[in-house]
C-alpha cells in the first residue's frame, strides 16, 4: 500500500492553488503529517522547489508513477490543523494563492535563506548524544539526514523529545547560548563523592549540594553560581574531577529581559467597565463567538477592561490574543499586558529582530505563551484554546496589509473567533464606520464608556483660524494662540504635545484665504495635483482639469500646494523658544532598533518639555504631566483624494486630544486649520463621535460608497506606461459582461501615485451591493494574468481597499 501527500508547492512563475500528488518515501510512511513543509522534484528537469502538505491518504490502486518527495524540511508540522484551514479561507477571500498565505503564517526566518540545524534537547540520550552529536551541542540537520532511513531515525527521536529542528538566518539570526552545567554523576554517585571532599572544602561541598538538586537538568553557569553561591573556578575543579559538563544552553531572545517591568493587580473598576467586563467575560466562559464594539472615549478604561477579560480567558484554561495597531504598539502598552501577565505574554511587532520574533513564536507554538499581544501579523499566532481575541483601535489603517495576500486583520480575527467559538473585542473611541454600522444593525453587540476614569473632563478644545492668523501675522507654522500656550506650558512645568500631520502622499491646493480645496465634480473628492501635466486629477472617475492660478470660491491669488515636514516645525519652535527642550519623533528619529521607547522614555521622565511628532505620537500615549496638545494642520488628510479623508481627520483629532489632561490636571487642545467650518474638525471639537456618524453616514449614502456599497480595487502596473494602461482597458472590456449590469465600474485611471519604483499603477474600482459572479471573475483573473507576470505586468486584487492612493 502506497502513502501519498497533497502538496502544496511553491513556483513563483507559476502558483496554483491546487496541490500536486507525491509518493511518501517507505522509510517515512506515517511519518510525513499535515503542516509539514517538504522539498519536492517539480516539472521534468531536476528543480527541486518547497511545498507544504496539505494532506495524507492510504492509495492502493494507481495508475501511473508518481514523484516521491525528496526531503522534509520539519519533523514536526509548522502550521496546525487550524492554519491549514485559515490558509484556503485566505487564499479564497483575498483573491491569492495558498502558498502565499501559508508563509505570511509563519515568522521570516522560515521564509528566508535559512541553515537548518538539529540541535540536542534536554532529554537527549548518551547514546544519541555520541552517535549524532558526536558531544556537540548541534549539528547541521542535512549532514544527517542523507538518506530516507536517517530522516526516519530522526523523526522517531523528534517525536521522543530527543532532538529538534531551528533555523539559522545566515549573516542574521542566531540562535542565542548561555554556558550551562549539569552533573554527569547519579544521585548515588554524587553522595559518594561528596564523602570524599574534606570538610574545609565548604565551596565544593556546596557546588555538590547544588548538582544534586538539579535532579539530572541543565541551568546556566550564572544562575547556578548565583544560587549556589560558588565562582567559576569551583566550577572549573567540579568539571576536572568529573562531577559535572558544560553544555551550551539556549535561551529565548527576550526585547524586554532587561525591562524593569513591575507587576501589577487589577483595578478597581467604575460601572460602565464593570458592565462591559462583565458581558465579555460571560462570552468568554459561555464559548459565544460573539462580536462586541467597546466604545469609549480616551481615557475611559478601555485597556483595564481588556486585561481583566484576558484574565477571566486564562481563568478558562484558554488564551488570549490581543491585537494593537503597529503605530501605537507603545512600551506603555507592553508595559501594562506584561506587568499584568508576566512571563505568560509573547510580544509579536515589526521592532523585533527576526531571531526574536521566531523565538516568540516557538514560545507560542510550545504553549510557553498564553497571551500573545502584537501587531497586524500576529493575528496569525499559533496558539490553542483561543478564549478572547481584542483587537485595540480596530479603526487604523494599519490593520490592513499592502501586499498579496492583502487581507485586513479584523476579518482574520473574526474567522478565528468562528473557529475557537470566542468572543472578539473590537475596541476604539472612533470606530470605523463599517464597524459602528454593524452594531446599529445589531450584527455587533455595542458596549458604551461615555466617562473617563477618572472622572476627568475631556479637554477643551480650541479651533484656530489660520486664515485669520496669516492676515494678522507673517508666515508661521504656529499660531500666536498656540504660541501663548505653549509659553504658559513652559512657565508652569508642565508637557506639551505638537503633532504635524504628514498623513498621504500627494499635494492639493488649498485657498489660504477661503480655506477652498478644489474638488472633482462628479465624485466629491479632492482633486491631486499632477506637476508631470500641470493638471488637476480625480482617481476615481478620471477627471481633468487645469490648475488653478486663483481661487474659484473666492478670486484670492493666496492658492497654493500644502504641506510642511517636523525637522522645520522643530527649527521653527527652537528659534521661537529657545529655552524649551524639545523631542521629536518621526520616521527620521525612530529609524534604529529600541529609538522609540527611548524617546517615549526621556519624554515620560521630563527631560523634555515638548514632543513634536506625527501621527505615531496620536495614539496609545499616557504621561500626567500633559496638558497641551497642538495639531499644527489640521488640513492635510481632508485635502487627500479619498472619501475616508474625513473620517481619518476626525479619528485622528480626536485620538490625539486625548493626549492632554489625562490625570489630575486639566488639559486643552489646540487645532489649527484653514477649514474652521468643516464638519470633521467642527465634530472633533466637542468629542461628538455620534454627531459625526451620523452626518458622514448621510454623505457616504448620497455618494454610494462603503458602508452603503462593497469594494475592490483592481490595479496593473508595468514598468511601461501604456502597456500598463492598455491592460487595464482591456480588462475593463474583460469585466463588464462577467459583473452584474448593475455593478459600477469606476477607471480605468493612473493611481494617484502614478509611479512607484520606476512602475507606472493603474486601477480600476468595483462598486456593488451584491454581485454574486464576483468570486468566479475574479479567481479567473487571479489565475489567467500568471502568464502576463513573466512578461513584467503586475496585476494585484484588493477587497475593500482602505486607501486608494
Amino acid at each position: 500500500m502506497a502513502q501519498i501527500a497533497q502538496v502544496l508547492v511553491d513556483v513563483p512563475t507559476m502558483q496554483t492553488n491546487r496541490p500536486y500528488s507525491y509518493q511518501i518515501p517507505t522509510a517515512w510512511q506515517s511519518q510525513v503529517t499535515p503542516g509539514m513543509r517538504v522539498v519536492v522534484p517539480f516539472g521534468r528537469g531536476k528543480r527541486r522547489v518547497q511545498g507544504f502538505v496539505l494532506k495524507t491518504s492510504d492509495v492502493t490502486n494507481f495508475d501511473g508513477d508518481l514523484k516521491a518527495i525528496d526531503a522534509v524540511v520539519d519533523l514536526a508540522p509548522v502550521l496546525n490543523t487550524e492554519a491549514l484551514k485559515m490558509t484556503a479561507w485566505l487564499a479564497a477571500s483575498t483573491f491569492s494563492f495558498q502558498i502565499t498565505c501559508a508563509q505570511t503564517m509563519l515568522p521570516a526566518v522560515m521564509r528566508a535563506k535559512y541553515e537548518k540545524q538539529l540541535r540536542r534537547t534536554a532529554t537527549t540520550s548518551p547514546t544519541v548524544a555520541e552517535q549524532l552529536f558526536h558531544g556537540a551541542a548541534s549539528v547541521d540537520f542535512d549532514s544527517v539526514a542523507t538518506t530516507p532511513q536517517q530522516v526516519s531515525e530522526l523523526l522517531r527521536l523528534q517525536a521522543a523529545g530527543e532532538v529538534e529542528v531551528y533555523y539559522q538566518v545566515k549573516n542574521q539570526a542566531r540562535h542565542k547560548t548561555q554556558l550551562g552545567v549539569k552533573t554527569t554523576l547519579t544521585a548515588a554517585e554524587l553522595t559518594s563523592a561528596t564523602e570524599t571532599v574534606r570538610g574545609g572544602a565548604k565551596k565544593q561541598l556546596a557546588l555538590l549540594k547544588g548538582l544534586a538538586t538539579l535532579n539530572g537538568e541543565t541551568m546556566t553557569q550564572k544562575a547556578f553560581c548565583d544560587e549556589f553561591d560558588v565562582s567559576e573556578a569551583v566550577i572549573r575543579t567540579g568539571e576536572q574531577k568529573g562531577w559535572l559538563q558544560k553544555v551550551a544552553l539556549e535561551v529565548y531572545r527576550d526585547p524586554y529581559a532587561t525591562s524593569d517591568i513591575e507587576a501589577t493587580k487589577p483595578l478597581k473598576l467604575n460601572a460602565e467597565q464593570q458592565v462591559a467586563t462583565d458581558r465579555i467575560t460571560q462570552a468568554v466562559n459561555g464559548s459565544e463567538t460573539k462580536t462586541f464594539l467597546l466604545e469609549g472615549v480616551t481615557g475611559s478604561g478601555k485597556t483595564e477592561v481588556y486585561l481583566q477579560s484576558i484574565a477571566a480567558a486564562l481563568a478558562q484554561g484558554k488564551t488570549a490574543l490581543m491585537l494593537v495597531p503597529e503605530i501605537s504598539l507603545t512600551p506603555q502598552m507592553v508595559r501594562r499586558v506584561k506587568g499584568r501577565f508576566g512571563k505568560a505574554v509573547a510580544v509579536l511587532h515589526s521592532g523585533l529582530s527576526n531571531g526574536e520574533k521566531y523565538d516568540e513564536w516557538r514560545r507560542i507554538k510550545r504553549q510557553e505563551a498564553q497571551v500573545v499581544v502584537g501587531a497586524r501579523s500576529a493575528v496569525f499566532a499559533p496558539l490553542d484554546k483561543i478564549g478572547l481575541i481584542i483587537m485595540d483601535e480596530e479603526h487604523e489603517s494599519s490593520y490592513k496589509q499592502d501586499d498579496a495576500p492583502r487581507y485586513h486583520a479584523r476579518q482574520v480575527a473574526l474567522w478565528r473567533s468562528q473557529y475557537h467559538d470566542c468572543p472578539v473585542v473590537l475596541g476604539s473611541a472612533t470606530p470605523s464606520l463599517e464597524t459602528r454600522a454593524r452594531a446599529e444593525k445589531g450584527v455587533y453587540e455595542r458596549l458604551v464608556l461615555a466617562d473617563r476614569v477618572n472622572r476627568r473632563p475631556l479637554p477643551e478644545v480650541s479651533i484656530i483660524d489660520m486664515k485669520t492668523e496669516l492676515q494678522k501675522h507673517a508666515e508661521s507654522n504656529f499660531s500666536a494662540p498656540l504660541l501663548v500656550a505653549l509659553q504658559d506650558r513652559l512657565d508652569r512645568h508642565e508637557q506639551s504635545v505638537l503633532m504635524l500631520n504628514r498623513r498621504g502622499y500627494s499635494s492639493f491646493v488649498l485657498c489660504r484665504d477661503c480655506g477652498f480645496v478644489l474638488k472633482c465634480p462628479n465624485c466629491d473628492i479632492s482633486l491631486t495635483l499632477h506637476m508631470d501635466t500641470h493638471t488637476m486629477k480625480c482617481h476615481y472617475c478620471g477627471h481633468e482639469e487645469p490648475i488653478p492660478r486663483t481661487c474659484p470660491n473666492c478670486h484670492s491669488r493666496q492658492i497654493r500646494y500644502y504641506g510642511t515636514g517636523t525637522e522645520k516645525v522643530e527649527e521653527e519652535l527652537q528659534d521661537l523658544m529657545p529655552d524649551a527642550r524639545i523631542i521629536r519623533m518621526d520616521n527620521d528619529t525612530t529609524r534604529k532598533k529600541g529609538a522609540h521607547a527611548k524617546l517615549l522614555a526621556k519624554f515620560g521622565s521630563g527631560e523634555a518639555d515638548i514632543l513634536i511628532g506625527t501621527q505615531m505620537i496620536a495614539k496609545g500615549l499616557d504621561f500626567p504631566n500633559v496638558t497641551l496638545v497642538g495639531v499644527l494642520n489640521a488640513d492635510t488628510a481632508l485635502g487627500l483624494p479619498d472619501f475616508r479623508a474625513s473620517e481619518r481627520t476626525f479619528q485622528l483629532l480626536t485620538q490625539v486630544s486625548g493626549r492632554a489632561g489625562r490625570a489630575e490636571k486639566t488639559g486643552h487642545v489646540y487645532i489649527q486649520t484653514f477649514n474652521p467650518d468643516h464638519y470633521a474638525i467642527r465634530f472633533a471639537k466637542h468629542h461628538d463621535y455620534e454627531g459625526f456618524f451620523k452626518y458622514e453616514m448621510a454623505m457616504r449614502h448620497q455618494g454610494g460608497y462603503p458602508p452603503y456599497y462593497f469594494t475592490v480595487q483592481i490595479t496593473a502596473s508595468d514598468l511601461d506606461e501604456g502597456i500598463a494602461a492598455k491592460r487595464m482597458y482591456q480588462l475593463l472590456q474583460w469585466l463588464r459582461p462577467r459583473l452584474d449590469p448593475q455593478t459600477i465600474l469606476l477607471g480605468p485611471t493612473p493611481k494617484p501615485i502614478a509611479r512607484v519604483n520606476r512602475r507606472y499603477y493603474y486601477q480600476i474600482v468595483i462598486k456593488y451591493k451584491r454581485e454574486p459572479n464576483l468570486e468566479k471573475t475574479l479567481t479567473t483573473l487571479l489565475h489567467e494574468t500568471q502568464a502576463q507576470q513573466r512578461q513584467g505586468l503586475q496585476i494585484g486584487i484588493d477587497v475593500e481597499p482602505l486607501h486608494f492612493m
